[in-house]
């Protein structure tokens, strides 16, 4: 079979917008499915021989749990992801005041971020792909961000099971941006994720403060429970009582990517051998260990408890546009940006640590 993409109406926001879902079949037995509300990935199914096909993220049922939730499951999230302190930063001589909606914090571009907003979009079938596009323009003054900024995000399901997310901006005000999919993964298809392994590509990690801000500098992982440079079982890495691990009570930190070749991380099920690997041009990677889903929603016929998924998320280091020391991405007039991430999964069988 060729790659296709077809479209079904999934439902209608409380306004009576309607929500559309996209489908991307890679025509090798993997399909993708995209609302464009959120550019939410709400399905990323996996044909198993011999069983029902494998989920690889959480995702929920109906409009209606995707238009309350807060816990950004399976959405886009920008302009700027993850946390800006105090919701405020200058840039440029002018100081910015965004949206709190994390205590007194900023968090994944504002409670309006481009999670909560309908999408345009368009599609494209080739041999070895189906693509599909979503833009809107983000208006100067959203959640406090300066300048009116165009984005356009681009999910390509690849024949050879692989998954391309690419974002681009353009805008005509100097204004920070950080763009990252949010999906919570399980590889395994069930359960949770304690007996998952991670492999990350780092040897520095930030650590944060009581309310999750960085604190400002990095330090090494050697040794410790943020040291994933050897694979690591995540439910014995939460067994221990780092004093970093307890203010976050779990893993919700960023970690320095390094540069070799080869994928930045990996995330594997033992019991079935799958793995996700993700290659990324992002500076950094956000490992969230779930522990904050209360199974209060769900889907796919259960509900989604503390570390049901955990997310992986590239993107630029948070509260970048308060930290001199850490490198951000400014999109400025003339000058669009852009970054891109692709998830390759690997069927069973591979024991490798990086590659």
């Amino acid at each position: 079979m060729k790659p296709s993409v077809s479209q079904s109406r999934f439902g209608e926001l409380a306004d009576g917008r309607p929500v559309t879902e996209f489908t991307l079949d890679n025509g090798t037995g993997m399909l993708l499915r995209v609302l464009d509300y959120g550019c939410i990935i709400r399905r990323w199914t996996l044909a198993v021989s011999s069983e029902e096909p494998v989920d690889l993220v959480l995702g929920f049922d109906t409009v209606r749990e995707y238009e309350t939730d807060a816990s950004y499951m399976g959405a886009l999230v920008g302009r700027f992801a993850n946390r800006i302190a105090g919701g405020r930063f200058a840039l440029d001589g002018k100081v910015h005041q965004l949206g709190r909606n994390e205590g007194m914090h900023h968090l994944h571009g504002g409670a309006a971020g481009f999670h909560k907003q309908m999408w345009q979009t368009g599609f494209h079938v080739e041999n070895e792909l189906a693509r599909l596009i979503m833009y809107r323009l983000s208006p100067a003054g959203e959640e406090g961000y300066p300048g009116n900024l165009l984005v356009m995000v681009t999910y390509e399901l690849l024949a050879s099971g692989a998954l391309r997310c690419t974002y681009q901006a353009a805008s005509d005000q100097a204004t920070p941006v950080s763009i990252s999919q949010h999906s919570y993964f399980n590889v395994a298809g069930r359960g949770d994720v304690l007996s998952h392994l991670l492999w990350i590509d780092a040897d520095l990690y930030l650590p944060v403060r009581d309310d999750l801000i960085p604190v400002g500098r990095a330090e090494p992982v050697t040794g410790g429970p943020f040291d994933f440079r050897l694979a690591r079982c995540i439910g014995s890495s939460l067994g221990t009582d780092d004093r970093q691990l307890m203010l976050a009570r779990g893993y919700d930190h960023n970690f320095v990517l390094g540069a070799i070749p080869g994928p930045q991380a990996w995330l594997r099920d033992p019991a079935s051998g799958r793995r996700l690997r993700i290659y990324t041009d992002c500076p950094g990677l956000q490992f969230y260990s779930g522990q904050y889903l209360d199974a209060s929603a769900g889907g796919q016929g259960r509900r989604f408890g503390p570390h049901a998924g955990l997310c992986l998320e590239p993107q630029e280091f948070p509260d970048a546009p308060n930290q001199p020391s850490f490198p951000g991405m400014v999109c400025r007039p003339g000058e669009p940006c852009a970054m891109s991430t692709l998830y390759v999964v690997d069927a069973g069988g591979n024991h490798g640590t990086g590659g």
